[in-house]
């Protein structure tokens, strides 16, 4: 096994480039260590630079049980610190430095080491993964291939497979048939007459450049050939698990298919369905389009559609030879002026708003951008806005084709590119409109610049047709607060003006709603700021945490001075992704969250994949009725591995960090699978262990549960949903997936009533905990602490802060004896007046 140490100026880069790596390779993959950063200031401010005795901690580290080492460096003083590291290490293992692009080289180590390959080929692999990209890219000479084995003399066996993913062979799918080719000498040529690539070699793969339909031919020789064959043809014929829409089930290779064409097991919402129009073409009134919710909430407004992009620039004009220098000069300026017009927006900005911006002039100011631009000019006559075009198309298929997260940062491209084009031709850049009233912003997709500048504008929510929860538009709207909902199909054919009411947590946008709904969405939408302890007019205290689903929402919560998480949803670690993270990047993501919280309370869910939340390694099989199949805990009877791995991995995030862990199970019925997870857990390290009370079954069985675990969270939503025997996406039954509906009201209340018996807490993690009006009867029911998003704390504690203990009994009390959902408002809200006014 050859370990690799990556040096970086940033930890931040570091471990995103380490991330990316490892989701190339399944299993334990290969032996990596991050060397990255100077430690940090007195203010906890990540400093940049390197340390050469930090790196020479990970080279003797990893020569306990590598047979060589790797070290890739970033930039400038990294490669001064490695050669320094390699006089101040303790360890004899060979060390070789590689003259490679850091991510690509990364990448391309990372999946030959996984292989097997010994030094000399995965550095040989590293250095060559640039040809990869300027292959992408169109230059003219790859980089020459990595060092293969020669082919002994003999017939070699062959098979005819088809390229059926829609993303053909971008970094994942190269990194899968590097794997399987298992030490086979393997070798894949694109048909008709395309170039030729070894199987274990990542950067040839990817010089194919193979798109959905294309033929591949692959061979190989040897006793273990058609083996190898078979595992190769099996992934392409599977799609890679990555589904195969848009081609027709042939039969290529000796896979059967996976069953996910649907596009189901992207980490995505379900696929879309176009809505009604009416008779001119826009969206109707009263129709519920659905999308991703990235950013929750609630908001009501007119709708506002953000100008299209800028026309392509005409290809066909050629620039006279006595031209092309001033044309060329022209790019240069342009890029030069579009870096200092970001690089002052970046200065009036704060927090992510300021590092993407920040972002977006890289990219303006990347020299390879301007390279490939300045050259089209001159070699081939293109205006400098056509060359702008051209080249910036370059890159974006390039991030296209490495799929995931990576192909979310085409926008960023596209904007930039834009940018420099109105610079050049002198035109006004479309962006965020501004309103005097509040708005919906609805467009195909946001750039980043468009999404950062919305901060303390009129923008009361974000609608998109594309876009994912990586997305710019995901990350800045959690930042800002703003309701956001993507990959919303239909989104801009919606009429400008038209009232819609966007819900950033169930994901739905619904089309001229009736004025109530309106009211309540614009009452919801105000923002109330928390003093940071929940409790009640008498001091009973009521803990008000948040619900988080990554480090940038911890980060968000801990501002919004929450108590502490009550929901950690760790479902963004395996999103996006054909194979289950390793524990190590497991590991880095927990801490990112945990980190936020220090000393305080963290409640983990372990993964809740299923229903409407597949994932292609997790949940393999068509039900009929997912919500009521293998999802949540069930998935452990499939594939224990997933959860062990998971538990170790909060363990040992839990230990690095000083935030109170507690860790609970989703979709438990019984008390047998509470006991079960409950000895998984404590065996795995963890102290504290729960799980989540979303079916009938649990509540009704809370005092045995009690028994055997420390503390239980109720989901609303979906208790909601299995009380009622009503989907929770369906639109049309939103009235029975009620919290105010008394059947479920009741089956809170037996929880509570077990809690204080046991002596023990009962949390609600679900969409309840933010309703004001409900707070004081979650309390008055036995409930010691409400999870939500951070923007309902203010209110939620205010309403809670008007009331004391009796009135919160009360009002339970009268919420219980109701028949129906609108009478438990009405005798609540008579309750609640008579004692605060609410």
């Amino acid at each position: 096994m050859i370990g690799i140490v990556a040096v970086s100026h940033s930890a931040r880069l570091g471990e995103a480039a380490l991330e990316l790596a490892l989701q190339m390779v399944q299993g334990p993959g290969a032996r990596v260590r991050v060397a990255a950063g100077a430690g940090t200031d007195a203010d906890g401010t990540p400093i940049l630079g390197t340390d050469a005795v930090a790196v020479a901690g990970a080279i003797d580290e990893l020569a306990a049980d590598c047979d060589g080492v790797l070290v890739l460096m970033d930039l400038g003083s990294a490669v001064l610190s490695a050669e320094l590291a390699l006089e101040l290490r303790l360890s004899d293992v060979p060390v070789r430095l590689a003259p490679a692009p850091f991510v690509e080289g990364l990448l391309a180590a990372v999946v030959s080491a996984a292989a097997g390959g010994d030094l000399d080929t995965v550095a040989a692999e590293a250095s060559a993964a640039l040809g990869a990209k300027t292959g992408q890219l169109g230059a003219e000479e790859p980089a020459p291939e990595p060092v293969a084995p020669s082919r002994p003399a003999g017939d070699a066996q062959t098979r005819r497979v088809l390229v059926r993913n829609p993303q053909g062979l971008h970094a994942r799918p190269a990194a899968l048939i590097a794997e399987a080719s298992g030490g086979v000498d393997v070798r894949l040529r694109r048909l008709p007459d395309g170039p030729e690539a070894a199987a274990a070699s990542l950067s040839r793969l990817l010089i194919l450049g193979a798109r959905q339909g294309d033929e591949i031919e692959i061979s190989a020789q040897g006793p273990d050939a058609a083996d190898a064959l078979d595992r190769i043809a099996a992934l392409f014929d599977d799609g890679f698990g990555e589904g195969t829409d848009g081609l027709p089930e042939t039969g290529t290779g000796t896979g059967t298919g996976s069953g996910s064409g649907t596009g189901v097991g992207t980490g995505s919402a379900p696929e879309p369905v176009a809505p009604p129009r009416d008779a001119a073409g826009a969206v109707t009134a009263g129709d519920v389009l659905r999308g991703r919710g990235v950013s929750p909430g609630f908001a009501a407004a007119s709708v506002v559609h953000l100008a299209p992009a800028l026309p392509e620039p005409d290809g066909g004009v050629v620039i006279a030879e006595s031209e092309r220098a001033a044309e060329a000069s022209a790019v240069e300026r342009a890029t030069v002026a579009v870096a200092e017009h970001l690089r002052a927006r970046s200065a009036e900005s704060t927090g992510e708003a300021r590092e993407i911006l920040d972002a977006a002039r890289l990219i303006a100011s990347d020299p390879e951008l301007l390279a490939d631009a300045r050259a089209l000019v001159l070699s081939q006559g293109r205006t400098a806005a056509r060359a702008v075009w051209e080249a910036a198309r370059s890159h974006e298929t390039a991030l296209e084709a490495l799929g995931g997260r990576m192909a979310e940062r085409v926008a960023d491209i596209r904007d930039v590119r834009d940018r420099v084009i109105a610079e050049i031709l002198g035109l006004d850049l479309p962006g965020v409109p501004e309103r005097e009233e509040p708005f919906v912003l609805v467009a195909v997709d946001l750039s980043p610049a468009d999404t950062a500048a919305l901060g303390g504008g009129r923008c009361a929510a974000l609608v998109t047709e594309q876009g994912g929860p990586t997305s710019h538009t995901a990350i800045i709207a959690r930042s800002l607060g703003l309701p956001a909902v993507v990959g919303v199909t239909g989104a801009t054919d919606i009429r400008e003006g038209e009232i819609v009411l966007v819900d950033g947590d169930r994901g739905t946008v619904e089309v001229s709603p009736d004025e109530e709904r309106v009211a309540s969405a614009r009452a919801a939408a105000v923002v109330v700021e928390f003093d940071g302890q929940g409790r009640s007019a008498d001091g009973h205290p009521l803990a008000l945490l948040a619900n988080v689903g990554g480090a940038a929402d911890a980060l968000a919560a801990a501002a919004a001075r929450a108590e502490g998480v009550g929901l950690f949803r760790t479902e963004f670690c395996f999103l996006g992704r054909t194979d289950a993270p390793s524990v190590d990047e497991q590991v880095i993501a927990y801490r990112g969250v945990l980190a936020a919280f220090p000393g305080r309370k963290v409640v983990v869910r372990t993964l809740d994949a299923g229903s409407d939340k597949p994932l292609p390694f997790a949940n393999v099989d068509d039900e009929e009725n997912p919500a009521l199949g293998v999802r949540g805990l069930r998935i452990a009877r499939r594939s224990p591995r997933l959860l062990d791995d998971q538990l170790r991995a909060l363990a040992l995030a839990a230990e690095a960090e000083s935030a109170l862990v507690e860790v609970m199970a989703p979709m438990v019925a019984t008390v047998e699978e509470a006991a079960e997870f409950a000895e998984r857990a404590r065996g795995a390290g963890i102290d504290r262990v729960g799980i989540m009370i979303e079916t009938p079954s649990a509540a009704l069985l809370a005092t045995e549960i009690f028994e055997v675990v420390d503390f239980v969270s109720l989901g609303t939503n979906d208790l909601a949903q299995y009380t009622l025997a009503a989907d929770r996406l369906l639109s049309e039954l939103g009235d029975l997936n009620d919290p105010w509906q008394p059947a479920v009201l009741r089956l809170i209340g037996a929880v509570g009533a077990a809690g204080r018996a046991a002596g023990k807490p009962v949390g609600v993690c679900g969409e309840a905990a933010a309703d004001p009006a409900l707070a004081p009867v979650l309390a008055g029911l036995g409930v010691t602490s409400l999870s939500m998003a951070p923007r309902a704390l203010g209110r939620v504690g205010a309403a809670l802060a008007a009331v004391d203990q009796d009135a919160c009994r009360r009002a339970a009390d009268a919420a219980l004896a109701a028949p129906t959902a609108s009478a438990a408002r009405e005798a609540v809200g008579a309750v609640l007046a008579d004692v605060s006014g609410l």
